[in-house]
């Protein structure tokens, strides 16, 4: 879900990473959650992480939006590998 109020201009956004099992839920929340202090707000559930980006420039919305997608696809990537040699 993605809102803007052109008024005041505020964005924000909410995005919902489900994955298949809480451990790698928990691996990209605490990777990320470094990374992300005082750019997002971030949860988890489970095996739910659920991160909300809320802005006042759509500029750094959209290079907030970029990084944390670009940075969940490279643990993924670490995770997929680690999975195929054995240390997961």
């Amino acid at each position: 879900m993605i809102d803007a109020d052109f008024d005041s201009m505020k964005i924000r956004a909410e995005i919902q990473m489900d994955y298949k099992e809480e451990k790698k839920a928990e691996i990209v929340f605490k990777s990320l959650e470094v990374d992300n202090e005082g750019f997002l707000l971030s949860s988890i559930e489970g095996n739910i992480v659920d991160f909300t980006i809320s802005s006042d420039s759509l500029g750094t919305f959209l290079s907030t939006l970029d990084d944390l997608i670009f940075s969940e696809l490279t643990i993924e990537k670490v995770l997929e590998s680690n999975l195929n040699n054995n240390h997961w």
